[in-house]
């Protein structure tokens, strides 16, 4: 593939427009036609991303500015662009929305991407073409090409918005959905979608997906504006997760419908490494594999409650690791299933016990929004001075108190575990309500492959029938 990327931006005019179902529904009908299709959401949304790995038929990408910097956003779209035919990337919330110099718009114009805006009709119509026109005049350098409709009344309700935002706008209608009826094509819970793991439904889901782009999008014209593309420009520096090299470890990942929450660039990044990964269920499997380190990623951890609380084999194999010292390392939903119980829908259930707390699912979000932290307190991974930037969305709360001491980070930007603090701390386990993205945080995987190098090397030690010397400063405790 050249470095022309054909490449399509589908926004939308405002949140629940309809973005996901057309990139959905457009990357699924490319992919049946034979083209190898990369998929891309802007944003740190790990389930629009699942669902975008499904449709197009391999792992999609994050694009977040915050989180990766330019240079990180251009290295990943360059190297997953460059195995496809044409790349798709779907917006997150309305275009101009966000963080000035975040929002979809901004990523367009980094990726001189052409842009499809889509737009909810439900009970408009040249009102929807004052919306696209207001777009164009208040982001004049947009290569705002093409619009697609959603929630269309009927076929004079299509011709009446198609004129009026041709005439009025100037720009081309190259699609048009229908009210689709029934919501079990794309069900949606309390972070938004169901993810494709948990789908009831799943199966034939992209063929339906793949019928609607066919019924109601110009799928040819669509592809010909992406491959109207513009050559994109080298980047000046390069961005690369791999680093110097060292004693390969086996790094244990929980990875299952209850922990789907992994950046694809934080998987590569430790097996650059130099870590190997073997996957662990923590709904099915029984023992914990044999590991110089334990990484348990976000998910949905409270919806697979019963089976996880049921697994207590597992549960008192981890919590026995970590008394041990095995290196462990958390994210959100990785936290909750490192506490002692989990509160959810009036039920109390046991959880792993490596963190003294409990935790209590809650009706509304307990943080949402980009987050960045600065470790300040001992821990098996990072140095002090350290600094991550990251996201937080989760509906679960901390009920115990928890003491400074017993944290690693002060939260400069976010809500954390609470009074500024984030990071539990216990032992040779570090547990964080915070996602952070690789190429955003290169000192992320390389201290924690470290200190698997360190448990590893200690592990040889005693089963050579030695003590090493003493470790006193040693981040490994």
């Amino acid at each position: 593939m050249s470095d022309r990327y054909p490449r399509l931006v589908i926004a939308g005019a405002g949140g629940d427009a309809g973005k996901t179902l057309v990139s959905l529904a457009l990357a699924s009908a490319w992919r049946e036609t034979g083209l190898s299709v990369s998929a891309f959401k802007k944003g740190p949304d790990y389930i629009d991303a699942a669902w975008l790995s499904r449709a197009a038929g391999r792992p999609a990408r994050n694009l977040d500015v915050w989180l990766m910097g330019e240079a990180g956003v251009r290295a990943s779209f360059t190297a997953a662009a460059a195995e496809a035919d044409v790349s798709l990337i779907e917006g997150n919330r309305g275009v101009l929305d966000g963080l000035e110099g975040h929002t979809t718009a901004s990523l367009a114009r980094l990726l001189l991407a052409p842009l499809v805006l889509v737009v909810d009709a439900t009970k408009v119509t040249r009102t929807a073409a004052a919306i696209v026109k207001g777009i164009e005049v208040m982001e004049p350098s947009l290569a705002l090409e093409g619009v697609v409709l959603n929630r269309v009344g009927g076929d004079r309700h299509r011709r009446e918005l198609t004129a009026a935002i041709r005439d009025e706008a100037g720009v081309p209608v190259v699609g048009a959905i229908p009210r689709l009826p029934g919501d079990d094509l794309l069900p949606g819970r309390h972070l938004g979608l169901v993810p494709p793991e948990e789908h009831r439904r799943m199966e034939g889901v992209l063929g339906r997906l793949a019928a609607v782009a066919r019924e109601h999008l110009e799928v040819d014209a669509l592809l010909a504006l992406a491959r109207s593309a513009t050559v994109l420009p080298a980047t000046e520096g390069t961005v690369s997760l791999r680093i110097a090299g060292g004693a390969r470890v086996r790094v244990g990942v929980f990875r299952d419908s209850a922990f789907t929450f992994y950046y694809p660039e934080n998987l590569a990044a430790l097996e650059a490494c130099g870590a190997e990964l073997v996957f662990v269920s923590g709904l099915s499997d029984r023992e914990l594999p044999d590991a110089d380190l334990l990484y348990l990623g976000g998910g949905f951890p409270e919806t697979h409650v019963e089976a996880l609380s049921a697994n207590t084999e597992l549960l008192e194999t981890v919590r026995a690791a970590a008394e041990a010292g095995l290196p462990i390392y958390a994210e959100c939903g990785g936290l909750i299933y490192l506490a002692r119980s989990v509160l959810f829908n009036g039920r109390k259930s046991p959880l792993a016990g490596v963190l003294p707390v409990d935790v209590e699912i809650r009706v509304r979000p307990q943080a949402h929004g980009y987050a960045e932290v600065e470790v300040d307190g001992t821990n098996a991974f990072f140095p002090s001075g350290s600094v991550f930037r990251g996201h937080e969305f989760h509906y679960a709360a901390i009920l115990n108190g928890v003491p400074s001491e017993a944290t690693a980070f002060a939260v400069r930007r976010g809500t954390g575990t609470r009074d500024g603090r984030d990071g539990l701390v216990a032992g040779n386990v570090l547990a964080t309500w915070l996602h952070v993205h690789a190429l955003g945080s290169p000192g992320w995987a390389p201290a924690l492959v470290e200190a698997a190098r360190a448990f590893a090397r200690k592990r040889a030690a005693r089963r050579e029938g030695f003590q090493p010397q003493s470790t006193e400063g040693s981040l490994i405790r």
